[in-house]
């Protein structure tokens, strides 16, 4: 860790555009150097003061559904060369769970997750934006192959969910957020070109002393 101010990465797009390939992608080049990464996925809302039939209902592709506060106090926590304690969700049931992961600060801090452009505190903290721009009969494939492989999903309840809320809240919260995006990336983790040239923006930043 340098004493440079951290630089923070913000990576978002729709469910199954790629978006993780892509963090995954960069962060894997910079495994052995000062970087973290840090899913939004993990802030949702602690939601242990409700029955677990009300949490059942829960719309996790609805900005209300994030802790943003909490979020925002950890990455600023984190550019202030201090340590975090990121918590950790329970999908089975549906809240917040009781450990949590400690996070120490490093040089760049890759924020992840579908609505990471939404806020704008907290975009207001990123130095770069990328928004992962990638077709939406594309998308639902991932995301029903996703599903049924490794949540033992039925394609009609992807489907259902996909209709019902993925699609609708993509176009109303997600999609309108390219617009705050510094970069566009096509096809997510498969533009090789584009990830190429981050890596080398990261490299640069890593190996000089001021970030630009």
């Amino acid at each position: 860790m340098s004493n440079r101010t951290p630089l923070i990465i913000g990576i978002t797009g729709g469910s199954g555009s790629g978006k993780t390939s892509v963090t995954n992608a960069i962060s894997d080049v910079f495994k052995d150097h000062s970087v973290v990464v840090i899913e939004q996925d993990y802030y949702y809302k602690d939601q242990s003061h409700l029955q677990f039939k009300e949490r059942l209902n829960t719309n996790y592709d609805h900005p209300f559904a994030f802790d943003n506060d909490l979020l925002i106090e950890h990455l600023q926590d984190l550019l202030n060369k201090k340590s975090v304690q990121k918590p950790v969700y329970d999908y089975a049931e549906h809240t917040r769970a009781k450990e949590t992961v400690t996070i120490e600060p490093k040089d760049v801090i890759i924020l992840e997750g579908i609505l990471v452009l939404e806020d704008k505190r907290l975009r207001d903290l990123m130095d770069i934006k990328l928004f992962v721009d990638t077709d939406g009969d594309i998308r639902i494939i991932r995301r029903i192959l996703r599903d049924i492989q490794q949540r033992g999903r039925t394609i009609d309840s992807v489907v259902e969910q996909y209709l019902s809320v993925v699609r609708p809240m993509h176009n109303q919260f997600i999609e309108p957020t390219k617009k705050y995006a510094d970069i566009i990336i096509p096809e997510g983790g498969q533009n090789e070109v584009a990830i190429d040239l981050m890596v080398t923006k990261i490299k640069t930043i890593l190996e000089t002393d001021a970030i630009v």
